[in-house]
């Protein structure tokens, strides 16, 4: 068993009112990884966020959904980073990227906000953008519809299962990352 631990943190929004929308594809990816090894979130209301764990050879895992608004994704992100001392090397946020179509994937560390209120919260609360960032495409909002508006929109059925196997994906693509670096992960899911 590996001595290394890595946070993975799948942005999105708290509440039901949230649950089915662009949005919150980053908390089904953490979701998904949790599901997979037989692991439950639990609240940990001192951390802003519901957190996991799972224990794999090449890293213990601690997977978190913060139960802040998007907006404030950092505050849990900079509480967690610090209560378990993991620095932005082995920190990695699953998010949804308006610049992608649906079903594209990508893969980077560091970089922009590119307007992500989210990743723009994280990167204030550690100081550094130099984390690693599953980016899950979810596309442009048609014609002259609000961004803001998009990403919360409600799902239909068909979006919503096609985006939850982009999750999925995203699940795939994180512990690859873990398991052989940045280079042959990009070369694998990179789309």
């Amino acid at each position: 068993m590996s001595d290394r631990l890595v946070l993975v943190v799948g942005l999105g929004n708290p509440g039901l009112t949230y649950e089915a929308t662009r949005h919150n594809v980053g908390h089904w990816a953490v979701a998904d990884l949790a599901d997979r090894y037989g692991s439950s979130f639990s609240l940990n209301s001192r951390m802003k966020a519901e957190v996991a764990t799972i224990n794999r050879p090449e890293a213990k895992y601690v997977l978190a959904k913060p139960t802040t608004f998007m907006n404030n994704s950092g505050e849990a992100v900079g509480a967690l980073a610090r209560f378990h001392k993991v620095g932005p090397a082995d920190i990695i946020v699953v998010h949804d990227e308006l610049d992608l179509d649906p079903s594209r994937l990508r893969l980077k560390l560091g970089g922009g906000d590119n307007g992500h209120n989210g990743l723009k919260s994280i990167r204030a609360h550690l100081g550094t953008g130099d984390f690693y960032r599953v980016r899950v495409g979810i596309g442009r909002a048609p014609g002259r519809m609000p961004s803001a508006d998009w990403v919360l929109a409600k799902l239909r059925p068909k979006e919503l299962d096609e985006l939850r196997v982009d999750a999925a994906v995203a699940a795939d693509a994180v512990e690859y990352l873990v398991q052989h670096g940045l280079a042959d992960a990009q070369n694998r899911f990179n789309s």
